[in-house]
């Protein structure tokens, strides 16, 4: 059964010429991070709903499971479903002894889009990510990589994630780039100031991952009670009890206003993303249909922009504790890659 009987809306992604769902479906939750992976059968009869349902836009990473995440895909790609969806995957996260590590070195880029390719059972990868930028390869070294699996027909369309805007710029001089992903929500609004004004100078599409605040705007303080051992949520700031305490005001007040609007919190949050733009795709994660069919309601939420400019009193950045990811971790504001005269190729 569709989650709507009503068409989900398409969108252009970038200026290149990729059409998505308006909405995306992250798969990362159905095999890591988030605690055990979920029965492949159950996931393959979701991501096929999801096709069903007009949401067409699948985002996996090789760094998912690792490995284990683009292999559902590829099972559940087969039987005349690939050509219904925009596959997005993603390299340049590898774990060696069990840390990891970043690569985006022209021979690493090449094995992990074969690998890719391989895993998912596929001729071609429509959206491909660098996950997170290696800071100590030159920009331009990677993105020539890149360039040239575009002009062999394995990949079609060139993304980044968690990438600065110097770095996008420089980026984009070499092979145009389709899709930023970032993080962008009610509570984390970083990237405002400017990468997403960059993206839109040149015509780069957006992908919001986490655009529920890992669960936060969904179910507020007892999501943490979910969590098993293995998901990764548990070590993060925001998740943490002293901040959790204070965050839960804001999710107070979101579940108020959406009583008043008569949807759920997670739809309210969900909507006051796709209210920031037809170059905005969200990807909101789920391992449930139920849940799934309750964010695609999101679409068809209407937020005036009086209501818009509430939501956004509710998380004001004084107003959010604890930082969105730990410390060292990889982000746009560490991306910066050193100038493309310093490399010396190997």
């Amino acid at each position: 059964m569709a989650a709507q009987s009503t068409a989900i809306r398409r969108i252009k992604l970038g200026s290149q010429g990729l059409e998505v769902s308006a909405q995306g479906l992250g798969c990362m939750g159905m095999s890591a991070f988030y605690g055990s992976p979920k029965p492949v059968p159950d996931m393959i009869a979701l991501i096929r709903h999801a096709i069903s349902s007009g949401v067409t836009f699948l985002d996996t990473s090789d760094i998912y499971g690792p490995f284990t995440n683009e292999i559902l895909l590829g099972k559940a790609l087969t039987e005349g479903w690939r050509e219904k969806a925009e596959l997005a995957t993603k390299f340049g996260v590898r774990f060696i002894d069990g840390t990891a590590e970043l690569c985006g070195k022209p021979a690493y880029v090449r094995a992990a889009c074969e690998g890719s390719l391989k895993r998912l059972g596929v001729d071609s990868i429509d959206l491909y990510y660098q996950h997170r930028i290696d800071t100590s390869v030159p920009i331009e070294i990677t993105m020539g990589e890149l360039k040239k699996l575009v002009e062999e027909g394995k990949i079609k369309y060139i993304g980044l994630s968690e990438a600065s805007a110097s770095t996008i710029r420089r980026a984009h001089a070499v092979h145009p780039i389709t899709a930023i992903q970032l993080e962008w929500s009610l509570w984390t609004r970083d990237s405002e100031k400017e990468i997403i004004p960059t993206c839109r100078e040149l015509g780069i599409g957006i992908v919001v991952y986490s655009p529920l605040g890992r669960g936060f705007l969904s179910y507020g303080p007892q999501v943490v009670e979910s969590f098993s051992e293995q998901d990764h949520r548990k070590e993060m700031p925001r998740f943490q009890a002293e901040n959790v305490e204070k965050n839960a005001e804001i999710f107070e007040r979101l579940k108020e206003m959406a009583s008043r609007k008569g949807c759920t919190p997670g739809q309210l949050a969900l909507a006051w993303v796709h209210h920031q733009g037809d170059d905005v795709c969200p990807i909101p994660g789920t391992t449930k249909i139920e849940n799934f069919n309750d964010n695609v309601r999101a679409l068809s939420l209407k937020l005036a922009p009086e209501e818009m400019a509430e939501l956004e009193s509710y998380a004001s950045e004084d107003a959010v504790k604890g930082a969105r990811q730990n410390d060292g971790l990889s982000n746009w504001m560490t991306s910066d890659t050193p100038p493309l005269s310093s490399w010396k190729w190997e």
